[in-house]
Formats: C-alpha cells, structure tokens, sequence
C-alpha cells in the first residue's frame, strides 16, 4: 500500500488538523470557480512491517465512532474556517466609516 497523502503535490498546507488518537482529518482550503471551499481527508496512521509511518484510508469497526466524532469537529472547523473568511473578505471590502448616531 502507498501514502497517498505523501505521494501527492499539494499546491498547499492544510489549514488544520484533528487527531484522535491514530485518526486524523486533515482540512485544506481550495479555490474553485464559486470562490474558496474546504474538503476534509479522513485517515488511519499505522507502521508497516519495516516500522515505516503510513496512512491509511480504510477503518476498522471500532474507529467507525472515532471516525464520525472527527466528521463532526471537521464541520465545525470548516464551518468555523467558512465564517471567519467570510468575515475577513467583508471587513476588506468595507471602506472605514465614521459611526453615525442616526438619533441625532
């Protein structure tokens, strides 16, 4: 079995990772025509025969809770990722403005 994750050429870090245990999601941000979006990789680190580090992409019966835990906190920090951007990009296209008191 190859590492996929080590075999490829990612354009980009991932943003963030959460681990549980030998469970790992990894999270990227990506930029598609609709603007920017995160996907989420779900693996299983474990040493092969030759005490070599791999990743894998199949789960055992009792990661299957681990696994669905580590879906749920990976939506919320895509979630998490989604609205601070969003937050950034409106910030930066506002142009500063004095508070007005519309009471006045």
């Amino acid at each position: 079995m190859t590492n996929d994750t080590q075999d490829r050429n990612w354009s980009n870090q991932p943003v963030d990772k959460i681990y549980d245990g030998n469970l790992k999601a990894t999270i990227w941000r990506n930029e598609g025509e609709k603007g920017p979006f995160y996907t989420t990789e779900f693996t299983r680190t474990y040493k092969d025969a030759d005490g070599n580090v791999r990743d894998a992409h199949s789960f055992i019966g009792s990661d299957q809770l681990k696994l669905a835990e580590l879906a749920r906190k990976s939506y919320e920090r895509t979630t998490e990722l989604r609205r601070e951007e969003f937050h950034q990009n409106r910030q930066n296209r506002e142009p500063d403005r004095p508070h007005t008191d519309r009471n006045r």
